[in-house]
């Protein structure tokens, strides 16, 4: 009886840890010291990161940064979304870095999972994060804001 018990228990942990993933995997996630439209809640809020600038993030776009690595499927399909992203929606530039190759940044960036992608204002702050596979149109709306009065 103790057996059926412990398996009982295991299950139901690992459904919960399932639904919880599901629900956090593509979810667009504001990082702490902005604001839900990427703008910094005020003068303490997120710095421009000098490990992006120095991997080529450009300056003065909007920037989607793509961690991931050579052998994850997700991030063949994100790496789609983002090309699209980037074609339909002037001023937005796409970046993509191999998490293999840049540990340090991986690091510096607290990214865990591949895909991971960081969505960079204009002026060089990681403003928001999603970990999985994106939305197309939840990221559209998500960066729609920052794209005021950035050059196309």
């Amino acid at each position: 009886m103790t057996g059926l018990a412990v398996v009982l228990g295991v299950l139901a942990l690992a459904t919960v840890l399932g639904l919880w993933r599901r629900r956090r995997d593509g979810r667009i996630r504001p990082v702490p010291g902005t604001t839900t439209v990427g703008v910094p809640a005020d003068a303490t809020g997120a710095t421009p990161s000098s490990a992006l600038a120095a991997l080529g993030v450009p300056a003065g776009a909007v920037t989607l940064v793509q961690f991931s690595s050579a052998y994850c499927a997700p991030c063949r399909t994100t790496r789609r979304i983002l090309t699209e992203i980037e074609d339909r929606t002037g001023g937005v530039r796409v970046v993509e870095i191999d998490v293999e190759q840049h540990l340090d940044v991986v690091r510096e960036l607290d990214v865990w999972r591949t895909p991971t992608v960081l969505v960079v204002d204009a002026t060089g702050r990681v403003v928001q994060r999603v970990s999985g596979v994106p939305g197309r149109d939840d990221l559209v709306r998500a960066i729609r804001p920052l794209l005021v009065g950035v050059p196309s």
